[in-house]
Formats: structure tokens, sequence, C-alpha cells
């Protein structure tokens, strides 16, 4: 497994790589600062290396080493583990059709509940952008990563959420605590999730029964 600064430094190195990852992670390396200033609970140093196109940004957490584990903080005041090292994380959201909705309706972090969510976004994701399914392989093979199944993936995910508390918690300065990254929602709570059953053909013995009073 490559070192997190091995990975930041071949995606530096390769703009064309750096805007794949954009592409398929929204993973971008020139949005490292985060929307407010915030810090953990454990007093551990927090590195910010990416950010999200919706304000959301990608921490490395404690002293510099090889591998460190990766918080990711929203911009609407979440935050959570997705990844014990850079490797892991990007794994994560490489394999993982919109990781984050995963969470999101998770149903509290229950591991069926996102699997269904996940079987939604990967059928919105092939419907909408078909031509994200080899841009997937082609990133996780130029930054020699694997492609784990959807259901291995979505497990590390929500171990490693649930593995925040109480070393990874991240706060502001007045010491407010963001929330969990494990949504209340589950995937019935979007509509356009939600099967519509077929009408029911009206009887033909209904069609063609005379209207009352004649």
């Amino acid at each position: 497994m490559k070192s997190d600064d091995e990975i930041l430094d071949m995606v530096r190195r390769d703009p064309g790589l750096a805007e794949l990852l954009r592409d398929v992670c929204e993973f971008d390396l020139t949005r490292g600062d985060h929307v407010e200033s915030v810090r953990l609970l454990s007093r551990q140093v927090l590195e910010g290396i990416a950010g999200d196109f919706t304000g959301g940004t990608f921490f490395l957490c404690g002293e510099r080493r090889s591998i460190r584990p990766v918080l990711y903080a929203s911009s609407e005041g979440q935050a959570g583990l997705i990844g014990h090292s850079l490797a892991e994380a990007l794994e994560v959201m490489i394999g993982l059709p919109s990781w984050w909705d995963c969470l999101k309706f998770s149903g509290g972090g229950d591991l069926v509940t996102m699997q269904s969510a996940a079987d939604h976004l990967q059928r919105d994701e092939f419907r909408d952008q078909p031509e994200l399914g080899a841009k997937r392989i082609q990133l996780a093979r130029a930054l020699s990563l694997d492609l784990a199944t959807v259901p291995l993936l979505l497990a590390r995910l929500r171990d490693a959420v649930a593995g925040s508390e109480p070393n990874f918690l991240l706060t502001i300065e007045t010491g407010e605590e963001y929330e969990s990254l494990f949504g209340p929602w589950s995937p019935s709570r979007n509509p356009s999730w939600v099967e519509i059953p077929p009408s029911r053909p009206e009887r033909q013995d209904q069609e063609c029964r005379p209207a009352a009073g004649r």
C-alpha cells in the first residue's frame, strides 16, 4: 500500500490524474482550507489536504507518518473518519457511487440500509453518468488501489465512521462538536427512489357498466 505522501505527490505531479480524481471523487487538492476554524477534541494535529465541490474538507489526522487516518468534514456540520489511511479512504470514494449519500441515507449507520441506498445510487449513476465506471477503473489503476466490492466498501466505511469517537470528534473553537456522518434517514426519504406501483387497469366489465340512473 502506498503511503499518504506518495499518493499526494503522484497526484500533484500529474495534472491529468488530479483532474480524474476531481471528476470521479470530487477530491480537489486546491480546496484544502475548511469553511471554519476546527480542531479535534483529542487535540491531535489536523492537516487539510483537499476539498469537495460542496465545501467539505478532507483532513489527515495526527503527527506526520507514512499513513494517517482521514477525516471528512462537511460544510453543514457533520464529520467523521472515512478511512484509516489515504489509500483506504480513496478506495471507498472511488468504489462507492456517492459514498456521502450512502451515509446520509444510512438510518443512523445501519449496514443493510446503506446497501439499499448504494443500490439506488448505483442505478442513478449508470443512468446519468455511464462513463464514470471506466473512469473509476482508470483512477484505481493509476493510484495502484484495489476496487473492492460494494458490500466490503460499505462495511469499511461504516466501521471507520463508527470509530470516530472519542479521538476523532471534530469541534469548532467554542467547543461545539460536529454531528456524525451517519444520517438518520432511510432511502424512502428520497422521493426519486420510491417505487411507484403500476396503475391497475380498470376491469372491462366496469368500463361497460351503464352509468347509474340510466
